[in-house]
């Protein structure tokens, strides 16, 4: 008590304009602009950040399901695009130059799985002889890996290892579907029929791969 009237006498003493304020306000001038700061701003309290921070979860909760799906969606229109313009130029190529072109799904090596599985890639050569695999090195047109998404599986149909062209642009034997998968459902497919032309499908609903 004693010491802050004597405080008070002190600054009353070096402000003589302001001699006449009451004590309290002599106080709050004393203790300068740091502790009007203070009384000014009280910062964010641990409930409010917990707020925001909760607002700020549901957020990314309802719209990660939404990002997931366009990524799939993005994934799935590359390997159908890129499935279909090396099986159309597979087609330009027998009937340009007049020899029977294969594609098939590729085993890394420069040869044919034989499983249907065209996850990894796939490969496309000048067939002459009709034995369904590259004689040579040059036969070779294209050794392509597949770049999609580990999650996502290539396969054909059964029996339908190989897409063989004739140099008029057909493919003998029955239709040929590729069928793009994520676990065990069928996200699209590539349909090739017996002239050639292949076309994309998307399932309506669930279809097992």
């Amino acid at each position: 008590m004693y010491r802050m009237q004597a405080i008070i006498e002190v600054w009353r003493a070096a402000n003589p304009i302001g001699a006449q304020l009451t004590a309290p306000q002599i106080a709050r001038s004393a203790a300068g602009p740091h502790h009007r700061a203070r009384i000014g701003s009280q910062g964010v309290t641990l409930i409010e950040a917990m707020v925001v921070v909760s607002v700020a979860a549901i957020g990314v909760a309802m719209g990660l399901p939404s990002y997931n799906g366009f990524l799939e969606r993005q994934r799935l229109s590359s390997a159908m695009h890129l499935l279909t313009a090396h099986i159309a130029t597979a087609r330009s190529t027998a009937i340009s130059y007049r020899i029977p072109t294969v594609v098939c799904p590729s085993n890394g090596a420069g040869a044919c799985r034989k499983d249907g599985n065209w996850s990894q890639g796939w490969l496309m050569f000048f067939d002459k002889d009709g034995n369904r695999k590259p004689d040579l090195p040059q036969d070779v047109l294209r050794d392509e890996n597949a770049p999609i998404h580990p999650t996502l599986r290539i396969v054909s149909s059964a029996g339908r290892p190989q897409l063989r062209y004739q140099p008029d642009g057909r493919s003998g034997g029955s239709n040929i579907t590729i069928r793009i998968c994520r676990e065990d459902r069928v996200l699209g497919k590539v349909i090739v029929n017996n002239f050639g032309r292949a076309r994309t499908e998307r399932p309506a609903g669930r279809e097992a791969c």
